[in-house]
């Protein structure tokens, strides 16, 4: 029997891994998939081609997921989510000069009180008439944005007023920050090390510091293709959930870090993606922190269906999007567990995000809880 040939687009980020691993270690070939890995650069390409079928699945930014499915910012092709490639990864990272200038004016070993120092720092800024701090981040549909966002907000600041927010894609922000053009940023993993390690950025906080379980890449497909050829979702699922299982095995980081540090995937080096693997980063020139949930890979990889209301919730608080429950049904379908059921098998596990401030949703009316917030752009 011939192999179904599928052409999967992926960002060179760590949290690829299991996708990375699942293709060379030969669980997709076993599945009876022949795998083109395309890597591209920007998240708006990804969306673009996997939209008009040059991809066949794609390693997507959660939130693009729904947003594409809904229409925003693009032409609507409804997509669907059947695993969770990676939970966290991010790092907001800033500039030595704007980190001294953070620790300088205040706390900042929590994001509530870093967040309070640094508008502070903001208001300093403004009566010296200086150039807004520019953040970027990797796309407006990200949880870069909403991590960024969310930080900024719950110490006063207004993310559209007070700061600029640019995109960037994921490979440039290091030397954007270098040049001077970012005064930080917010990123996945391997990029906030690499600015460490370059001496040009230092890491104010992990992702997970913002976020205690924020689902951030899925495997992405069209709706339409996964209604004609469910076998092949179900084999791309089995395929990746065994290559995330391998990395979690007897050498299984040593060797995933080897693998993407080949220039064809993430082109870093080996030893910096095997500390990021098991969350022990290097945050500044003589400073080191580790987290076990900086970035999990093998665990959660079943959608749950309120990761995509909350995903849905924090559009509506930005203004990226209008509330209606049917709205609302189209957002929470994307996430598709009952495909990642079928192929490896599962159980709903209840949750929420685990925000480090305001009150969960955690099945609340989305209006009440919208409600909480001081700072949004509800339309």
């Amino acid at each position: 029997m011939s192999a179904t040939r599928v052409r999967i687009g992926f960002i060179p980020l760590v949290d690829a891994a299991a996708l990375l691993v699942a293709v060379e270690k030969g669980f997709a070939t076993a599945e009876g998939l022949e795998v083109e890995l395309v890597r591209e650069v920007s998240w708006a390409n990804m969306r673009d081609k996997l939209a008009i079928g040059l991809f066949d699945a794609a390693h997507l930014l959660s939130p693009m997921a729904v947003a594409s499915s809904l229409g925003l910012g693009h032409v609507r092709v409804p997509l669907v989510a059947p695993l969770v490639m990676a939970t966290n990864g991010n790092a907001i990272t800033v500039s030595p000069a704007l980190y001294a200038e953070i620790a300088a004016a205040g706390e900042i070993a929590d994001p509530a009180s870093s967040a309070r120092t640094l508008a502070a720092v903001v208001a300093q800024r403004k009566r010296r008439g200086d150039e807004p701090l520019t953040f970027g981040m990797t796309f407006p549909f990200s949880m870069h944005n909403y991590q960024l966002r969310y930080w900024l907000a719950e110490g006063g600041l207004d993310p559209d007023e007070d700061v600029r927010l640019v995109v960037l894609p994921p490979p440039y922000m290091v030397e954007n920050l270098a040049r001077g053009q970012l005064d930080g940023f917010c990123v996945g993993a391997p990029w906030s090390a690499v600015a460490v390690e370059a001496g040009v950025g230092a890491i104010l906080h992990f992702g997970c510091d913002i976020f205690q379980r924020a689902p951030e890449k899925v495997l992405a497909l069209r709706e339409n293709a996964v209604e004609e050829t469910a076998d092949v979702a179900a084999a791309l699922i089995r395929a990746v959930v065994k290559g995330a299982q391998h990395i979690e095995g007897a050498d299984g980081l040593d060797e995933a870090a080897r693998l993407l540090a080949r220039p064809e995937y993430v082109g870093v080096d080996a030893a910096m993606i095997r500390r990021v693997l098991e969350g022990r980063l290097r945050i500044g020139a003589t400073r080191e922190r580790s987290a076990a949930n900086y970035l999990v890979i093998g665990d959660a990889m079943r959608p749950q269906p309120w990761q995509a209301e909350w995903i849905y919730a924090q559009m509506l608080r930005w203004g990226q999007t209008r509330h209606s429950e049917s709205v609302e049904r189209q957002a929470t379908n994307v996430w598709r567990p009952d495909l990642f059921d079928a192929a490896v098998g599962g159980a709903p596990t209840p949750g929420d995000i685990g925000a480090f401030a305001g009150a969960p949703l955690d099945g609340r009316d989305i209006a009440d809880y919208l409600a909480g917030f001081a700072i949004g752009r509800r339309v």
